[in-house]
């Protein structure tokens, strides 16, 4: 099964375009569970994990929120993604990009090593960085294309031949899917050019589409412009809008009532 075909059946099952965002900040999580548990993060991923995979199609980690605890951030990592359950895609988010070998062996880590279903790729380099994630044929290659962040248009807005960059991306992004596992990210706090991202890749290249919730992101807008004809192939992410909707003993009844009324805003607009 490759990766749109898992996607495709996950979002059918629990009808759901909702990704959850397991950005374990522990600065953030309940406080209870940092001064009780001698493992925090993973007890707060499998709380999270238990209260809402039923309602969403991806978890994605973005991997700084475990690289900073160390030798113990890789084993939460490790350990949640076994958590996960099976059917549901699994996104690593780390912006990995570089030369052509060093490349390869990020899409090793990532792919060989972690068993991430999907993950997120820097296109700066070129063609050359981004093919040795993109050789993963059954996985999924997420390009930043138009970040969510306030400052996307420093380099992303600038023209080339009178094109802004970011479309230049997205033509890119076209070209290199040869083996149909390309997908791009997408910024919900960018509706506009959301829209025509999706008119330059096509009905049939997955979208990750970060800058709901918290960010700001315009739910309707985000659906409308950011999945296909068919309304799907669109992954609607939120993180600290789920995960940190409580801070008391029933944190994970909050996420799960968060990601439940933000799965079911998106159905009424798909």
């Amino acid at each position: 099964m490759n990766f749109k075909q898992k996607f495709l059946a996950i979002s059918t099952k629990n009808n759901s375009l909702l990704c959850a965002g397991l950005d374990s900040d522990e600065e953030k999580i309940p406080r209870f569970l940092v001064e009780s548990m001698k493992n925090p993060s993973l007890a707060f991923n499998k709380s999270i994990i238990d209260a809402t995979k039923d309602l969403i199609c991806a978890y994605k980690l973005n991997m700084a929120f475990y690289e900073v605890l160390g030798k113990t951030g890789f084993d939460v990592l490790e350990q949640t993604i076994r958590y996960i359950p099976n059917d549901i895609v699994v996104i690593l988010d780390g912006k990995r990009n570089d030369i052509g070998n060093t490349a390869r062996k990020y899409a090793q880590s990532l792919f060989d090593v972690l068993h991430a279903d999907a993950v997120t790729v820097n296109p700066y380099l070129g063609k050359d960085g981004v093919m040795p994630f993109l050789e993963y044929k059954e996985k999924c290659c997420f390009i930043l294309c138009r970040t969510s962040n306030p400052s996307a248009a420093d380099f992303q807005d600038l023209t080339v031949s009178k094109v802004p960059l970011y479309q230049i991306i997205a033509r890119k992004i076209k070209e290199w899917n040869v083996n149909g596992n390309c997908g791009a990210v997408v910024g919900a706090t960018y509706p506009d050019e959301l829209r025509i991202i999706r008119s330059i890749i096509g009905e049939e290249t997955p979208l990750l589409i970060p800058g709901v919730g918290k960010q700001g992101g315009d739910i309707e807008k985000a659906v409308r412009h950011g999945t296909n004809k068919d309304g799907d192939l669109a992954i609607i992410n939120s993180s600290r809008g789920i995960i940190f909707a409580g801070q008391d003993e029933d944190f994970a009844d909050r996420a799960r009532n968060a990601a439940l009324s933000l799965r079911n805003e998106i159905n009424r607009h798909r």
